[in-house]
């Protein structure tokens, strides 16, 4: 299948490699020129350092020479920049296949929402669950979730991606997969802010599990299926980024546990990871949605209004009594 991948970060340029490696005909675009240039060396030394990438692959810097011909076109963009892309795709007739984890501040709309703008629900897709670029780029076993209200189009997918070592399997609860993608992202930051501060593993094990239920109860009011939080793009990719090293947005949590301001944190990565955006728009939209969300609440309020760590943990455990849900 004639493939374009849009966006050739990490998660990308990761993606687009298991794709030619498939045997699909890969065309990657970038707004960065001289990424390009290395990436058709062999090389993506900012995203995935030390990996050998194919050369037998196509790289285009015009978006319209890109999307040409392209029966399916993968999105790996920035959420924030999501939907400028995505409206440049109006009227093609590809599978848009959306790989971005995020919710869009303004409107409250998934990443699929965006697309279906653009394209009839049975053409688009959301592929997410546990799965960090450089490992999916070293072929280490991964597994993950596509997503899409036609089963057949999912089937689609799932055959253009899946190897031994990249297992995909399919969903029809497109909102379910993309509101647990997003999500995670912003009790990472949490679970980050723990480790910052010190806190064991009680502590971490206690949010994780508090914080599905969160996810779930948010996701559940704009539509999504309670049962999807307890699969891959759920409770896996929770799971990945709360507790692992590589995640950013647990990085950025620590820090902030540690005492370090967004400024700061900032000044030495001027992209923050995707749970900052998302922590904003995941609270604006509890609040529309009347859903209570008192993990989201506090990383919001640490964030956003400079609140002190350890008086966020203190009022999220002093809260009233209630039963568990």
């Amino acid at each position: 299948m004639n493939v374009t991948v849009l966006g050739a970060g990490a998660w990308g340029t990761a993606l687009a490699k298991i794709l030619q490696e498939n045997g699909n005909s890969v065309t990657l675009w970038d707004k960065n020129a001289q990424s390009l240039e290395e990436i058709q060396k062999g090389r993506n030394e900012q995203y995935l350092p030390g990996i050998v990438l194919p050369t037998d692959w196509k790289t285009q810097p015009d978006f319209k020479r890109a999307i040409g011909g392209a029966e399916c076109v993968v999105l790996a963009i920035p959420s924030q920049a999501f939907r400028d892309v995505a409206s440049r795709l109006k009227g093609h007739p590809a599978i848009f296949v959306s790989v971005t984890k995020g919710i869009e501040f303004e409107t409250g709309d998934t990443m699929s929402r965006i697309l279906r703008e653009q394209a009839p629900a049975d053409r688009v897709v959301a592929l997410s669950g546990p799965s960090f670029a450089a490992e999916v780029a070293k072929s280490i076993p991964t597994t993950v979730v596509c997503a899409c209200e036609s089963d057949g189009t999912a089937k689609t997918v799932q055959g253009m991606f899946h190897r031994p070592e990249f297992r995909i399997y399919r969903s029809t609860d497109v909102l379910g997969v993309e509101y647990g993608g997003a999500l995670k992202n912003v009790i990472a930051i949490a679970a980050g802010v723990s480790d910052g501060l010190g806190y064991g593993d009680n502590t971490k094990a206690g949010l994780v599990s508090r914080a599905l239920s969160e996810m779930r109860r948010l996701g559940v009011a704009c539509g999504a299926q309670a049962e999807t939080f307890a699969g891959l793009s759920g409770i896996g990719d929770l799971m990945l980024t709360c507790f692992s090293r590589q995640s950013r947005n647990r990085d950025l949590g620590e820090r902030i546990g540690r005492g370090e301001s967004i400024e700061k944190i900032q000044a030495s990565h001027p992209k923050l990871a995707e749970g900052y955006p998302t922590a904003r728009s995941a609270h604006r939209l509890a609040k529309d949605k009347n859903v209570p969300t008192p993990i989201i609440d506090e990383v919001y309020a640490m964030l956003y209004e400079t609140k002190d760590a350890r008086k966020a943990v203190r009022d999220l455990i002093s809260r009233s009594f209630k039963a568990e849900d």
